[in-house]
């Protein structure tokens, strides 16, 4: 029987854990860095102790260390969440040698599926499907060339030990085979402290789809259905959903049982997840086995009413496990947004700060779930050192559309400001008509946001919308303004007729507002009249709204003379102004921002892993010329145009942080 867990990680998926140990009756122990120490998941369990440290090489990831705070606060048993030890053999090795109990697989387990070659034997001599690839490690860039020939372009280039889209790089000629090569290399190395790389033939068109498996150690294992994680960005997953909508239960039952067999093979117990590529056939190929937690797993919890958590628990106390086959159904539909500390409008670049203001939305009902698992709150701080994820967003409903449409709803109602964030993103792909149809594949947000996510200007429909809400708003004010100053003429139950002008980012609307019994009959431009009805009062950042019976939810921020309004991911400035003021701000002159296209400046908080060029160098535009590494992944940073380099600001290891001055050319 286990009494303590300690969990060794952080973050939201540490706050997880307690929670599942809470219900379970269990003591739980936080550990924290030097950075933690008023983290969420310290103020979440019942004991913490301190590792100290800043980055996770000096803490998280410090066997030694985890093992003394087992041993200071008496906890049996350690859950290593995901990432940081989860999937490290040598550290499953060290607590049973301690007679720690590990909430994972046996070491040999973690050995066998965290070595992708390996594991990609095991499994073809399992009946698994594999990929067409080389089993063997490669030597250097020109045998990387060599394989890649051979296999046929594209190809993934994959660091053995990776995880997460950490050392991984797709080439689709020679060039592009070296160079990522050489990346891929770099960062395993970094990440995993292992820099041996294999390459595989790359799947076009692909979908990723994951099968959770439930092992126990009485040779009993489940396959709880599976994950559509096909919405990434550079190999890592964004959202994910559960069911596929392209999965039939034909090709489901197949992929189940080949990862079951797999499982078996390797004498898996706990909680697992058996990765796979589906080409557009529903033909579908072993990509590799995390033997952990995964970041989505709510989703599966969601439709299957199992908490995962729970039965790694009970499975590493020796329970055989409580459900069969037989037993498990797949029930409604669930969404899950990850929620990252990152600005989508510069190219999705990491972000650090405090969190000034965090509030996320919950709501679980018979028909629908709103359920947020988050490692932060107000005041909380996105450090440099550690993963950007700040939450998980997550979404269940009977239908594939209602959850589609409760998450957009979530996203509007999530308020987190002070550090930049992608929920604008997120927002973007709900409403994105090739996602609502499912047409999905891991290449879906290159294909449809090249660029990134641009600031849209609202369509017509939520540009009134916007008009509406702000003259209601501004018509709460003064209301509330009259009778402060003691004036009984403008009543809020009176019926107060007024015309204003609304300038929503540069464009001028009249709006005609009408108090009347039950809300405000408002007008855009001599349209017809729309019922709002809010219980909004100034000072509130959150509005709920109804427009014509139907509820709608904004974010609002200060503006002087009117607010700025956030909804569906879109963000207008929204002035309530008199006619003159009007006229004159459609006169006011665009501030010019400063020139600095001569000057290559840092994009996001980060260390200075090489530069490419020397003062003097002559440069083509395309050119790599620094790499920097930020929260455990490298960026090249390329030459936009031609030129010849005047000064370079820093040097290799130098920690910079957001534009800061990196090399200078000539103009």
């Amino acid at each position: 029987m286990i009494k303590k867990i300690l969990v060794a990680n952080r973050g939201e998926i540490a706050c997880r854990i307690f929670a599942s140990a809470k219900r379970m009756g269990i003591g739980s122990v936080a550990v924290y860095s030097d950075i933690d120490a008023h983290a969420l998941h310290t103020r979440s369990a019942d004991e913490t102790v301190c590792i100290g440290g800043e980055s996770a090489a000096e803490s998280y990831l410090v066997v030694d260390k985890i093992i003394d705070a087992c041993k200071q606060s008496g906890a049996d048993a350690v859950h290593p969440g995901y990432g940081f030890l989860s999937e490290q053999a040598e550290f499953a090795e060290r607590l049973e040698k301690e007679g720690i109990t590990l909430i994972g697989p046996s070491a040999t387990a973690m050995r066998q599926m965290g070595d992708k070659i390996t594991s990609k034997k095991l499994s073809s001599d399992a009946g698994v499907n594999t990929i067409p690839g080389f089993m063997g490690l490669i030597e250097d860039e020109d045998h990387c060339v060599k394989i890649a020939a051979e296999i046929g372009y594209p190809v993934m280039i994959k660091a053995s030990a990776g995880g997460g889209g950490k050392g991984m790089r797709i080439a689709w000629n020679d060039e592009e085979a070296r160079s990522g090569f050489a990346r891929s290399k770099s960062e395993a190395q970094s990440s995993f402290g292992d820099d041996r790389i294999f390459v595989e033939k790359f799947i076009t068109n692909p979908r990723h789809i994951e099968i959770q498996i439930l092992a126990d150690k009485h040779g009993n294992c489940i396959y709880l259905g599976e994950r559509e994680c096909s919405i990434q960005r550079r190999n890592q997953k964004v959202v994910e959903e559960a069911p596929s909508p392209f999965l039939d239960e034909k090709t489901r039952q197949a992929m189940g049982e080949q990862s079951v067999a797999l499982s078996r093979a390797v004498n898996y117990s706990s909680a697992g997840t058996v990765e796979f590529v589906v080409d557009e056939d529903r033909n579908f190929y072993f990509l590799e086995m995390n033997t952990r937690l995964q970041v989505e797993h709510p989703v599966t919890e969601l439709i299957t009413g199992i908490d995962l958590v729970e039965q790694m628990i009970k499975v590493a106390a020796g329970d055989a496990l409580e459900h069969k086959q037989s037993d498990i159904v797949l029930n409604g539909w669930a969404m899950e947004s990850r929620i990252y500390a990152e600005d989508p409008y510069r190219n999705f670049l990491p972000c650090i700060g405090r969190v000034d203001q965090y509030s996320a939305p919950e709501l679980r009902e018979k028909d629908a779930i709103v359920r947020c698992d988050s490692g932060v709150d107000t005041g909380g701080e996105i450090s440099l050192y550690y993963d950007p994820m700040i939450a998980k967003l997550c979404t269940w409903a009977p239908s594939r559309d209602r959850s589609i449409g409760l998450m957009s709803q979530a996203l509007d109602q999530f308020r987190l400001r002070g550090v930049g964030n992608n929920l604008p993103f997120l927002s973007a792909i709900m409403r994105h008509p090739r996602f609502q149809e499912g047409r999905l594949t891991t290449a879906f947000i290159d294909e449809e946001f090249p660029d990134g996510v641009k600031p849209i200007a609202p369509d017509d429909d939520l540009q009134h919308r916007f008009a509406c809400l702000a003259a209601v708003m501004q018509h709460i004010i003064d209301v509330r303004a009259s009778l402060d100053a003691g004036s009984v003429g403008a009543l809020p139950g009176g019926n107060v007729n007024k015309t204003i002008v609304v300038r929503i980012d540069d464009a001028n609307v009249a709006v005609d507002v009408a108090k009347v019994t039950h809300g405000f009959n408002v007008s855009v431009d001599n349209n017809p009249a729309v019922n709002v009805i809010t219980d909004w009062v100034p000072h509130q950042k959150s509005v709920k709204a109804e427009f014509d019976g139907e509820t709608y939810y904004f974010q609002l921020d200060d503006l002087a003379q009117g607010f700025v309004i956030t909804h569906d991911g879109v963000t207008s400035k929204v002035r309530v102004l008199s006619e003159r003021k009007a006229e004159l701000a459609s006169r006011m002159i665009d501030k010019v921002p400063e020139d600095t296209s001569n000057l290559l400046l840092c994009p996001m908080p980060g260390q200075v892993i090489s530069l490419h060029v020397q003062e003097g160098d002559t440069v083509e535009a395309g050119q790599s010329l620094a790499v920097v590494e930020a929260m455990k992944m490298e960026n090249l940073l390329t030459a936009q145009a031609g030129g010849t380099v005047l000064k370079l600001h820093v040097s290799a290891g130098d920690n910079l942080q957001v534009d800061e001055i990196i090399m200078e050319f000539a103009k």
